[in-house]
């Protein structure tokens, strides 16, 4: 497993895939269609839906190219890892200097890791944020510190893992 490897379910893998193949196809026919139109309009400076499509073109070409990263590194299952240690997909409790009051829940992941269906209202880390970073690879009672953007050094301390499900 390396850093940048993404874990996914099979369905969402199946869907981003999907999502790909349509936005290189369909779409992409799609938006050109609607440029062309545009285009016979006339003049381009003052033409909104010229712009309006270009930009959506513009839209569409990053999804596709984050999409594709996304895939080439995915890896379908569950990430390694033992029952109480954070891992990419599980679901990771923490408390914010020894104030356990102070409680926060995120997943370690991305949302396309999420099912299409999910109405999960969960904050979520990538694996390469400076929390994600810090929890990854860390069980249940350890206390671990990171480097917050403003530069602070900010100890956290892990109180639950849920493991990801398939």
């Amino acid at each position: 497993m390396t850093a940048s490897t993404t874990w996914l379910t099979q369905d969402a893998y199946d869907r981003l895939t999907e999502e790909l193949a349509y936005l290189k196809g369909e779409g992409r026919r799609a938006v050109a269609a609607k440029i062309a139109t545009a285009r016979e309009e006339g003049d381009l400076s003052e033409n909104a839906g010229y712009h309006a499509a270009r930009e959506e073109q513009g839209h569409q070409e990053a999804r596709i190219r984050v999409l594709t990263a996304m895939l080439e590194n995915a890896q379908v299952g569950v990430a390694p890892g033992g029952p109480d240690e954070a891992t990419p997909g599980s679901t990771v409790t923490i408390y914010y200097d020894d104030d356990p009051d102070d409680t926060d829940t995120f997943m370690i992941g991305s949302r396309e890791m999420l099912a299409a269906d999910a109405s999960i209202d969960l904050e979520v880390f990538s694996p390469q944020s400076p929390l994600g970073e810090a929890v990854l690879g860390h069980k249940v009672g350890e206390t671990v510190s990171y480097t917050a953007p403003t530069g602070s050094t900010i100890e956290v301390a892990i109180v639950e893992v849920k493991a990801p499900t398939l």
